[in-house]
C-alpha cells in the first residue's frame, strides 16, 4: 500500500524524458513509482491533480534564508515549501564566523531543505558591505567550515562587487577558488558590479578561473562586469566557461535581471543552465515574488516548459552536486513534488532597469510535497496571490 498517490496530472520530468498524464505514487517517502493509472484503492491518500502539472521539486539555486541574522533574509518555508520549492540554496548569506546558527536555527525551523554555499567573506551578508579590508577574509577558518559541514554546504560563494575589488581585486575571487578545491567543493560566482565602480573587464579576468561545476551566477545582469562588452557583444571566455562544464544561472534579484541584456546572451546562443530568484525579504515584496514567476519569465522570453522546469530541477540539482536524490522523479529518490498550474491571462512582467514583457502565461504553484509530506502553499507575494501584475 502506498502512502500516498498523486493522480491524473501531465508528470513533467526531464530527468527520464517524461512528458504526459501519469501517476506517482510515494511510500516511506521516497518515489515508489511513476506510470498511467495507478489504481486508487493501492494508496492510503490519494490527490487528484486532474489538469496540473507535476515536476520533480523545484529547486530554487540562488536564495537569502538566514532570517532573523541578516536584514534582508527571508524565511525559506515562505519561499520553499508553501511557495511549490522543494529546496533552497542559500547563496551565501553567512561565513565561517557566522555560518552556525544556520544547521542551529534556520534548519530546524523550516521544513524546506536548506542547502549553503558559504561566503569568503567571514561574516557573510551580515555586514554591509560584505568585505570591507583583506581581514574580511579568513581562509583557514573558511576552509575548515566548509570541510566540516560538507552535508549542508556545496560551495563558497564569491560576489564581484566593489568595495571588495577595489580593495583586493582578482585576489578576492582567488582565494575563494582557493578555499573551493582546498575544502572540496563548488565556486559559486556573483558578476555585476551594483556599485558600479569598478573596471567591467574584471569578467575576462575570471571566468578562466573557473573550473567545471563552478557555477556563474546573475547572468543577465546589466551592471558593469557582466557578460556583455560595452557593444552588447558575449565576451568569448563566457562560451569558453560554459563549454568546460561551468553552471550558467540567471538569479534575478533586486539588481541583476535584464530581459534587453538576456535576449543579446539567447541571441548570441548562450543559453543558461538554470533559473533563480536570488529571493530576499525586500525583493519578494518588490522585485522577485516567487521561483514560479522566474519560471514564467522564461515561458515569456520562449522557452519550452520541459526546458523551464530542466532549469528549475534538474539542472540545480546537477550544479550543487545533488542529482542522485534531487531534480528527478526516479524510483527510489527523495519524494520531493512540485504540483503546478498553468493560468491564462494577460499579464506583464519586469525587470529591474525599466524592461517589460508581455505574457499569456501563468505558472503558479498549487501544492508542494518534501520527503513524503504534503504542504499547502501560502497566499502568494502579492494582495491578489501568485499571478503577475495584470498588463
Amino acid at each position: 500500500m502506498y502512502d500516498l498517490l498523486i493522480k491524473g496530472g501531465t508528470v513533467i520530468d526531464p530527468s527520464q524524458n517524461l512528458n504526459g498524464l501519469n501517476d506517482v505514487a510515494v511510500e516511506d517517502g521516497k518515489i515508489a513509482r511513476v506510470a498511467s493509472n495507478i489504481p486508487a484503492e493501492e494508496a492510503t491518500r490519494v490527490i487528484e491533480v486532474a489538469g496540473k502539472i507535476v515536476t520533480p521539486g523545484l529547486i530554487d539555486l540562488h536564495t537569502h534564508v538566514y532570517d532573523g541574522v541578516n536584514g534582508n533574509g527571508v524565511k525559506a518555508d515562505l519561499g520553499g515549501v508553501r511557495a511549490g520549492v522543494t529546496t533552497m540554496v542559500d547563496a551565501g548569506s553567512a561565513g565561517c564566523d557566522t555560518f552556525g546558527g544556520i544547521p542551529k536555527h534556520v534548519i530546524p525551523g523550516n521544513d524546506t531543505e536548506i542547502i549553503c554555499f558559504l561566503h569568503i567573506c567571514r561574516t557573510g551578508l551580515a555586514t554591509t558591505p560584505d568585505i570591507f579590508s583583506p581581514a574580511s577574509i579568513d581562509l583557514d577558518k573558511t576552509i575548515q567550515v566548509a570541510s566540516e559541514n560538507r552535508d549542508v554546504i556545496c560551495g563558497i560563494k564569491a560576489r564581484m562587487v566593489s568595495p571588495a575589488l577595489e580593495i583586493m581585486g582578482m585576489e578576492m575571487p582567488k582565494l575563494a577558488k582557493r578555499a573551493a578545491k582546498e575544502a572540496g567543493v563548488r565556486l559559486m560566482v556573483h558578476i555585476g558590479d551594483t556599485e558600479k565602480r569598478y573596471d567591467p573587464n574584471v569578467i575576462r579576468e575570471l571566468l578562466p578561473i573557473l573550473e567545471e561545476g563552478d557555477i556563474v551566477t546573475h547572468l543577465f545582469t546589466a551592471n558593469p562586469g557582466g557578460i556583455l562588452d560595452s557593444d552588447g557583444n558575449l565576451v568569448p571566455e563566457a562560451k569558453e566557461a560554459k563549454d568546460r562544464g561551468v553552471w550558467m544561472d540567471t538569479a534575478h534579484g533586486r539588481m541583476n535581471f535584464s530581459f534587453d541584456v538576456g535576449q543579446r546572451v539567447l541571441d548570441q546562443d548562450l543559453i543558461p543552465h538554470c533559473i533563480s530568484t536570488d529571493l530576499t525579504l525586500p525583493g519578494r515584496a518588490l522585485t522577485v515574488h516567487s521561483m514560479t514567476e522566474m519560471m514564467t519569465r522564461f515561458l515569456a522570453m520562449d522557452f519550452t516548459m520541459d526546458q523551464v522546469v530542466t532549469m528549475s530541477t534538474l539542472n540545480p540539482a546537477k550544479a550543487i552536486g545533488q542529482e542522485n536524490r534531487l531534480g528527478t522523479l526516479g524510483v527510489g529518490m527523495q519524494a520531493d513534488i512540485s504540483i503546478l498550474d498553468i493560468e491564462e491571462g494577460d499579464w506583464v512582467l519586469s525587470d529591474v532597469v525599466g524592461g517589460t514583457r508581455r505574457t499569456e502565461k501563468a505558472v503558479v504553484p498549487t501544492l508542494t510535497i518534501k520527503k513524503g509530506q504534503v504542504f499547502e502553499v501560502g497566499w502568494g507575494p502579492r494582495s491578489w496571490g501568485w499571478e503577475p501584475d495584470s498588463a
